[in-house]
């Protein structure tokens, strides 16, 4: 209320206009404070802090406690929260079940799920929220994105839970905080050049100060040391906002912050070239192969290795063991059931596709970089940008992507996403910077839709290419599209089966 009080201010003084009557403003606010305030919250919530415990109200319900040790109070008909007085708690009900954090611009929900994985390999029953679901051990709770702090709070309060992973999106920290004051590791998996202009973020530097906040609440951070911004801004808070022990990870042993880190007797997770190693000082041990997890594709996709090396630092704060968490980690097999949208390799006839929810320069150069460990006698990529982005992130796809030296572009209208700019706005920025990068007009060919530049992909392709698809507008209509092709047995140069047969479930 303040922060829009003080913005319709400025509005008003910046257009000419005489202020607002200041007594409206403050009378409103204090209209609003009278509605809310609640002294017996107050005192449920001080007698949850004095008892260690997690506690959360809103106009759904009041909790203390999480997960299997939660105690939830329905809120009144007048969405009113409810209040039990502390001295009519069973305390001796009440507990806190494990919780982690996992917040970053990419790799969220696939680290969200690898641990969720891990979690069950340990015999324990995980919930999870994420931008995708809600999902209480293999039972999905609500569709959607729950990334923000309702996600959370549905998580904690669901008695099934025995660990808590919380994905938690940068919008929701800057609306409206984390979900919680205490939390047992957070990661923050790197910072991306995304959704610069929005609520007040400009930079990398505000970027990694927002996620960082999730390092205020818990005892064990754990950061992307491959990331300069987000490694150097976490040291620097740790000597005076942030207080946990911060633990590393890299794909490279030989960083000099990882060499750094662990000589000063630190924990860090690292991979070797061929394995995922845990790291505390000069001790190593291997927790698996890297290939043999699934969701690096037999170690092609670095990014899912980068993402495994945060899950096992996560895991291990939270006190599983390794043998739980190799095991968990080789469970995952990232399919479009286990992580819809990330990372599918399919195989037609010997043309390789790969369908992705890349959509950032950030994540553009990761499943590029997977892309060309590929052979491809030809290369094939579907593009197209939201329209919130600022020009430079829409330029910055075709920059990640040139380097693959792509032989086909196909440009996507999305007019789901066109965000106040114009059909062919996006796609035309995107193909310009292409050509100013040396690419061949020919190299072009335009979609009206997504699912028709896949089906354009798809009909041009040839045994030997790699396509990729990176998917944002039909994602589930192109794993379907991708799900019924692998049923079909199709081929490259065979006919596409027509619309009516690639329904779900025929």
């Amino acid at each position: 209320e303040i922060n829009e009080w003080a913005w319709t201010e400025a509005e008003r003084r910046v257009g000419g206009k005489p202020g607002a009557d200041a007594a409206q403003h403050e009378a409103r606010l204090r209209a609003r404070l009278a509605k809310e305030g609640s002294p017996a919250l107050l005192a449920l919530c001080d007698a949850a802090a004095s008892r260690g415990l997690t506690f959360a109200s809103d106009h759904k319900a009041t909790s203390i406690g999480s997960g299997t040790g939660s105690l939830v109070w329905a809120a009144r008909e007048s969405s009113t929260p409810a209040a039990p007085d502390p001295r009519d708690v069973d305390w001796k009900r009440a507990h806190d079940v494990p919780l982690v954090l996992v917040t970053g611009s990419n790799g969220k929900t696939t680290t969200v799920r690898l641990l969720a994985s891990v979690v069950k390999a340990w015999g324990r029953v995980p919930g999870l929220s994420s931008t995708d679901n809600i999902v209480v051990g293999d039972d999905v709770v609500d569709a959607g994105d729950w990334s923000g702090p309702m996600g959370a709070r549905a998580v904690l309060r669901d008695r099934r839970v025995e660990t808590a992973i919380l994905e938690t999106a940068r919008g929701g920290i800057l609306r409206r905080g984390l979900a919680v004051t205490k939390a047992d590791a957070a990661i923050v998996t790197n910072i991306a050049e995304d959704h610069f202009g929005e609520w007040g973020i400009f930079d990398l530097k505000g970027i990694a100060e927002t996620k960082l906040v999730v390092g205020h609440v818990v005892p064990r951070l754990v950061v992307n040391a491959d990331d300069d911004v987000l490694v150097t801004l976490a040291e620097e808070q740790r000597r005076d906002r942030i207080h946990a022990d911060v633990a590393i990870y890299s794909l490279d042993p030989a960083h000099p912050v990882i060499v750094r880190h662990l000589a000063q007797g630190r924990t860090a997770a690292i991979w070797d070239g061929g394995n995922l190693v845990f790291a505390r000082g000069a001790k190593r041990t291997v927790v698996c192969a890297a290939a043999d997890v699934p969701v690096t594709l037999g170690g092609m996709a670095r990014y899912n290795i980068s993402n495994a090396l945060g899950v096992i630092l996560l895991a291990t704060a939270i006190g599983v063991p390794k043998r739980s968490i190799a095991e968990g980690l080789k469970r995952f097999k990232g399919t479009p059931k286990d992580n819809p949208g990330r990372g599918h390799l399919y195989d037609f006839g010997g043309a390789k596709v790969l369908v992705d929810f890349a959509h950032n320069p950030h994540g553009m150069r990761a499943l590029i970089e997977t892309a060309r460990a590929m052979p491809a006698k030809r290369r094939i990529v579907v593009l197209g940008q939201a329209g919130d982005r600022d020009d430079e992130s829409i330029r910055g796809l075709a920059r990640e992507t040139w380097p693959w030296r792509p032989d086909r572009v196909i440009l996507k209208e999305m007019a789901i996403f066109l965000r106040g700019r114009q059909p062919g706005e996006a796609t035309g920025i995107i193909r310009d910077e292409f050509i100013r990068l040396g690419t061949d007009e020919r190299v072009f060919s335009h979609a009206e839709s997504e699912m028709e530049a896949v089906h354009a992909a798809l009909a041009e392709c040839r045994p030997g290419d790699v396509v990729l698809l990176p998917t944002h507008a039909d994602r589930q209509s192109v794993i379907d599209l991708m799900e019924q092709l692998e049923t079909l047995r199709w081929e490259p140069g065979q006919q596409l089966p027509s619309k009516q047969n690639l329904e779900p479930g025929t």
